[in-house]
């Protein structure tokens, strides 16, 4: 008796191994998110007077403010310093996470799901 239909009841061999890649994939990109969680990064502004640490979980881990800068009748310069000094660290926080991830994909960013 003849077999009737496509693939006799398997999963065809491109799909068996596609389904594999997919959970190395996956594996890999648990591995690199735990690697991301524990780096730091520090970033500084107004030439090292503000410094500020961020961890790979986007959390503060500490600020450094140089005494210089600390002027009472100039706190919003103080806290420009600390803004830009955050957001320089989570940018680079960002740009390890996205080097990270576009190593694992193999830059494959354009799956329709």
């Amino acid at each position: 008796m003849a077999k009737k239909g496509g693939y006799g009841g398997g999963m065809p061999g491109n799909m068996g191994n596609l389904m594999k890649q997919a959970q190395k994939m996956q594996r890999q990109m648990e591995t690199a998110t735990k690697e991301l969680e524990e780096k730091e990064v520090t970033a500084a502004a107004g030439g090292g007077a503000v410094e500020v640490t961020v961890s790979g979980k986007k959390e503060v881990l500490k600020v450094k403010i140089d005494k210089e800068v600390v002027d009472p009748d100039d706190v919003e310069m103080l806290e420009d310093l600390i803004m830009a000094a955050t957001n320089q660290a989570l940018r680079e926080i960002d740009e390890i996470s996205s080097k990270s991830m576009a190593q694992i994909t193999g830059g494959l960013g354009g799956f329709p799901f």
